[in-house]
């Protein structure tokens, strides 16, 4: 596969991931009616300003994807059946284990305390925790990962693909999931948050993507529109991200500061997790399956990362705004955004590997 030259956006992008969400932090604790009332402009607890950055953090990504391709992408069932595998069989499963291993059990005694449901149950903090985690590892993303797997060089059509059958898979396995590792009988599920975020973060950006790419192509020529157009377009998706991670971490910076230490804990196994799962797709199954780096890439990418928006959701939902769970879920969304783009960094170094 052939380097691609980095923009100054992308070339120092950990840098600047670092310093947007310090920024989204102070200012969530220095200004934080300014972060409530950009969080209160929400439809189903999906943010709207959150919203908006999202869709011109996809747009840029949509509008270069030949739908052709996507086709094509279609027509190859291993690294789609793999993800499929990842997400469902094992990822729930093994993030439970993870985190009971050690919020239950070795950081047990770092996590003492009770608190009251919203139900009025009164249970341990380390179970609500553990809780919050179980809600993480049963949700994939369905939007952001298909910019980890544009950095990282990967087909952009399949990404597409495994995403859009992921965001079918999550409607119904989401609640049974969810039911029985969280040993409750019935289980909210945020329907309205999933179809209106699939929706705005997913669906909205390719049509917008396919029809201005065609009429742009149709009016202006394939050459216009891949050296101007593009060129032009490159640093929006990146400024997105990154508008999107000071708002993000605006509204949480006062909940993420006044618990270092429990954060400290929750993260560990979360990141564990993380890098378990991408390192079982990109490492093992995807060389069992002889797939190329174009193919491993963003497969085992959609494996790692998570649909935090609905894991939040569903926490504060079943718990409570204030509740450990809904703690976990934001813990999630703390260390997802470095340590996907270090997981990004890590499929570059090893392309010849797969």
């Amino acid at each position: 596969m052939s380097e691609k030259k980095l923009s100054v956006f992308e070339r120092y992008l950990t840098i600047w991931v670092m310093l947007c969400i310090a920024g989204g932090i102070f200012l969530g604790k220095i200004a934080p009616n300014v972060a409530t009332i950009l969080n209160n402009f929400s439809i189903y607890q999906v943010s709207i300003p959150i919203a908006v950055c999202l869709f011109f953090m996809m747009y840029p990504v949509m509008v270069k994807i030949d739908f052709a391709h996507v086709l094509n992408s279609a027509k190859t069932p291993k690294p789609v059946l793999l993800t499929l595998f990842i997400n469902w069989a094992i990822k729930p499963f093994s993030m439970f284990a993870i985190s009971y291993l050690f919020l239950g059990y070795l950081f047990r005694d770092f996590l003492p305390g009770t608190e009251i449901l919203a139900n009025g149950e009164e249970v341990e903090l380390w179970r609500s925790y553990i809780a919050g985690t179980i809600l993480l590892g049963i949700a994939p993303c369905t939007a952001m990962v298909l910019m980890w797997g544009h950095l990282s060089g990967g087909n952009d059509g399949l990404a597409l693909v495994m995403v859009a059958i992921n965001s079918i898979m999550m409607l119904f396995l989401y609640g049974p999931l969810g039911g029985l590792l969280l040993n409750v009988n019935s289980m909210p599920v945020p329907w309205e948050t999933m179809v209106l975020s699939v929706s705005i973060y997913v669906a909205l950006p390719i049509v917008a993507g396919y029809f201005s790419s065609k009429l742009i192509i149709k009016h202006k020529g394939i050459v216009c529109f891949n050296q101007r157009f593009l060129h032009w377009l490159t640093p929006v998706s990146i400024t997105a991200l990154l508008i999107t991670l000071v708002l993000l971490f605006s509204f949480k910076g006062e909940v993420i500061v006044s618990n270092p230490l429990t954060i400290l804990w929750i993260a560990i196994p979360l990141l564990i997790q993380t890098v378990f799962i991408f390192s079982l797709g990109y490492f093992v199954f995807s060389r069992w399956f002889k797939l190329s780096y174009q193919d491993a890439a963003p497969a085992s990418l959609i494996g790692a990362s998570n649909h935090f928006e609905v894991a939040i959701a569903t926490a504060v939902l079943l718990f409570g705004l204030s509740s450990g769970a809904a703690l976990a879920t934001v813990v999630g969304v703390l260390i997802e955004v470095p340590l996907m783009l270090m997981l990004v960094t890590l499929c570059k170094k090893n392309i010849v590997y797969v």
